[in-house]
């Protein structure tokens, strides 16, 4: 666990963080909690959500039955939200607005990750195309059907606005969803997120980085003299290796990884802090209207982090063993889509929403929709069903 005692300021006590009591409210209006903020009540809801649960299943890089101890996108969640909330604490934030946003910022993954995502993407592009941060907000919006009187999770105006802008502002080819949230709950979309919004974010890129690092490490995808040309880890693995001789690979692997962390934590809390004083923002709208965000990497390391970022596109996303699982993935997501899309009676029933044979946007969305919403597994498990002529219906 990251510790910043040092720094820390009590939960949302900067004038520029998000204040529950302050929130521009929910779609539907409801009463209030007795004992919990709304933002408390928004990362509640997604926690207990039934998306949140199946990210259990989903691939971060390894699909699932490729070992037990690889990230998932379940974990990757919990990780994002502990580093997001480590930084929101350092730097007076809404913890539980930075947290829901974390744990729900990977809802719209498809099975098998981003090679899931690609063959559905290629498949609905006569239907407008397929993107994970527009599903995640279809889910949160309407897929997520579990209240009597919505459909979705009816999140905050803030947890809906971070979502949304999860890569930064949005300044054109709003997706249908978007539009439509937008025309009825103005998210701002030209300006920047939150600085709770920003955090979420950077908090994913540094996950994502240390940790596929770790897990690249422990499938021997590389090495560790693999790693000495790469400056964002290179210091502490010479440091490592000084400190504690014949230390083992497994805790190596670890030290290297938490260290690696520590280095970007320090970094955005160290440029943040620096942009914070130069713009004096003194509401979360001086934040959304600023002329940059107010929380980044330094310029120098934003570069070491793109350095280690390509060294893990090429030595471990690109490696013919995850290659060899992307493109089974994609045959089991494209076949999944053909037949759906030609014989719509195949569907569940619950998703049989039109029974004619008309191959249109709507049907498409909606086996968009279905597939998107399947684990790794039970997407395997549906394939056999379907073209194994002796699996069980």
């Amino acid at each position: 666990m990251l510790e910043f005692d040092k720094w820390s300021v009590p939960n949302g006590s900067a004038p520029y963080a998000c204040l529950p009591e302050q929130s521009r409210g929910r779609v539907h209006p409801e009463d209030g909690a007795m004992e919990r903020s709304v933002y408390q009540r928004d990362r509640d809801r997604i926690l207990h959500s039934g998306a949140f649960r199946k990210l259990k299943y989903k691939t971060q890089v390894f699909v699932y039955h490729e070992g037990d101890y690889y990230r998932t996108r379940l974990t990757h969640s919990l990780e994002v939200a502990q580093i997001a909330r480590s930084l929101s604490r350092s730097l007076g934030l809404n913890e539980d607005l930075a947290e829901a946003l974390s744990l729900a910022h990977d809802f719209g993954h498809t099975p098998f990750g981003h090679a899931g995502e690609e063959a559905l993407d290629t498949m609905m592009q006569p239907y407008g195309g397929f993107d994970h941060n527009d599903q995640t907000l279809r889910i949160i919006t309407l897929l997520e059907q579990r209240y009597a009187e919505f459909d979705g999770l009816n999140l905050t105006w803030e947890t809906l606005e971070g979502i949304s802008k999860h890569n930064g502002p949005m300044l054109r080819d709003y997706s249908s969803t978007i539009q439509k949230l937008d025309t009825f709950f103005d998210l701002q979309l030209g300006l920047n997120g939150s600085l709770e919004s920003q955090i979420a974010s950077l908090a994913d890129d540094v996950a994502y980085n240390a940790h596929d690092l770790n897990d690249g490490l422990r499938a021997g995808f590389f090495s560790i003299d693999d790693l000495l040309d790469i400056p964002l880890v290179s210091t502490n693995i010479k440091f490592l290796f000084e400190k504690y001789p014949g230390i083992s690979n497994s805790r190596l692997i670890h030290e290297l990884s938490r260290r690696t962390v520590n280095v970007m934590v320090d970094d955005i809390l160290k440029e943040t802090r620096s942009r914070l004083r130069d713009e004096n923002p003194r509401s979360s709208q001086d934040v959304r209207e600023g002329k940059q965000p107010m929380a980044a990497f330094s310029s120098v390391l934003r570069t070491q982090v793109d350095q280690l970022r390509s060294f893990l596109f090429q030595r471990m996303y690109r490696h013919y063993k995850v290659n060899r699982m992307a493109n089974k993935a994609k045959r089991v997501i494209t076949s999944l889509f053909e037949l759906f899309m030609s014989e719509p009676s195949c569907l569940p029933s619950e998703w049989q929403h039109d029974s004619s044979h008309i191959q249109n946007a709507s049907q498409a969305r909606t086996v968009a929709d279905y597939i998107a919403g399947m684990t790794d597994r039970y997407a395997l498990v549906e394939y056999e069903r379907l073209f194994d002529l002796k699996a069980k219906v």
